[in-house]
């Protein structure tokens, strides 16, 4: 396929990075020539220094055959200039955007984006995404890691083995024998730095972060299992009033649970736009890691602290700042993943990272075959996918343990008419069914190629 990604920030080139080892036809464009650079050294990918927006500059990248653009720039307006070039000079027939302005994204105004006015196919919203990330780490507090799959019906949660955690040095095998109606599977785990897929023999190991996909009855017990002590959310600190802050605060005002929700913004301006913009949130203007601040919040009350501020070190020092004023839970907002092994050192619980959500999002649009999710594990580590298996991929009608995977992947959850399956060897992977799969990085294409259908299909 071949694509065109505007803009070489974190979002676009992360995006690169995986279509790019997919061995699409990968251009990337961006005004600042650097970034370009960068990508061109780093990925195998080329690159086109110019406004994506331009239409000889899209010209120059390939747009005349391009099947898909994706335009993730910094600015709404080029990212919704360049879909509408695409589509109007150049018929490409595929178009995402990312937009982060909440005035182009009300449903209100949702006529904007037919194919006769601005013709996006995708509208993409780091903000929403977020707020939504949000949500869910707060419907699972004692996990650092939570993704949804299979309508909501399974459950990806990341855990961080301590030492009280009851079933250390236990084989996985046993596990399984122990808790036998239990729909769980570990599909991942970290030790030292190292993300693998875990064999039935091997063990877990204090320091160990572990990911689990479970049936979404049956978390709260997967957490019981693993040492951790499942918490009611009533009380929430958010720190940072800007965009992300604003949309986390409005996804929390409208919760199906009753939380009551403070925020704290350094910048007045922000924090009285934030005011008139929330129904019951209560708004504190001044600095999020001011211990004076924090104690007018109640902070010692609070079940969590959302840092989710535009700075990635001010979210770190705020939510350790938290902590030590007796919040229980603190999760922060995080863009530079390699600052997320300081998690466990700082004591803090969990992270979003807007970069991951974004791109998962993206890719949830632009997979082959029938995959229906994707969720980007860790630093672009490993994928968890989503897919439905038709009449003609090689796996259907066989038994999962005579399914070709790769060593780096392990099926997590079946869905069978609606049925949710806890997959073993002796599991029949029919037509119709629809599978979660955990797999690392260099294996992902393997893994799809499985649930491609033969070229007869269509």
């Amino acid at each position: 396929m071949k694509i065109i990604i505007c803009g070489a920030g974190q979002v676009g080139w992360q995006i690169a990075r995986h279509l790019a080892g997919e061995r699409n036809d990968v251009t990337v464009v961006d005004n600042n020539p650097e970034l370009v650079r960068q990508a061109t050294d780093t990925l195998d990918v080329q690159g086109i220094a110019g406004h994506a927006s331009y239409p000889d500059v899209l010209d120059r990248a390939g747009a005349r055959d391009a099947e898909m653009v994706i335009a993730a720039t910094h600015s709404d307006e080029v990212n919704m200039v360049t879909c509408q070039v695409a589509h109007s000079v150049f018929a490409v027939p595929r178009k995402i955007a990312r937009l982060r302005s909440q005035s182009y994204l009300d449903a209100i105004y949702s006529d904007l984006y037919r194919r006769d006015h601005m013709p996006i196919d995708v509208v993409i919203s780091p903000e929403k995404e977020v707020s939504e990330a949000a949500l869910r780490r707060l419907s699972a507090p004692a996990a650092f890691d939570t993704q949804t799959f299979l309508d909501d019906r399974v459950q990806l949660l990341g855990v961080a083995l301590d030492a009280d955690c009851p079933v250390l040095n236990t084989p996985l095998r046993q596990l399984t024998d122990l808790f036998s109606t239990l729909r769980a599977i570990v599909v991942g785990v970290r030790r030292r730095g190292q993300l693998f897929a875990p064999e039935p023999g091997d063990q877990l190991f204090e320091g160990d972060d572990i990911y689990v996909t479970t049936h979404r009855e049956d978390a709260a017990r997967v957490l019981d299992i693993f040492g951790k002590t499942v918490v009611r959310q009533e009380r929430v600190v958010v720190v940072g009033g800007g965009n992300v802050g604003l949309a986390v605060a409005r996804r929390l005002e409208a919760a199906p649970w009753k939380l009551r929700v403070k925020m704290i913004e350094k910048d007045r301006r922000a924090a009285e736009r934030a005011a008139a913009a929330l129904e019951r949130t209560i708004v504190l203007n001044g600095d999020g890691m001011s211990m004076e601040l924090l104690s007018e919040a109640s902070i010692a009350k609070a079940d969590t602290v959302l840092c989710v501020t535009d700075d990635d070190k001010t979210n770190l020092l705020a939510a350790v700042r938290a902590k030590q004023a007796g919040c229980h839970m603190a999760i922060c907002l995080v863009n530079d993943p390699s600052l997320q092994s300081l998690m466990r050192p700082l004591g803090i619980d969990a992270f979003i990272n807007p970069r991951a959500t974004t791109v998962s999002s993206i890719l949830r649009h632009i997979r082959h075959g029938r995959v229906r999710g994707v969720y980007s594990v860790g630093d672009a580590e490993a994928e968890v996918i989503e897919a439905q298996v038709l009449s003609t991929s090689s796996i259907s009608g066989k038994l999962i343990r005579e399914i070709d995977f790769p060593e780096g992947a392990l099926v997590g959850a079946v869905s069978k008419g609606g049925r949710i399956v806890r997959p073993t060897g002796t599991t029949r992977v029919e037509e119709g069914d629809v599978v979660v799969i955990f797999a690392l990085a260099a294996d992902v294409p393997a893994v799809e190629r499985l649930f491609q259908v033969a070229i007869d299909f269509f």
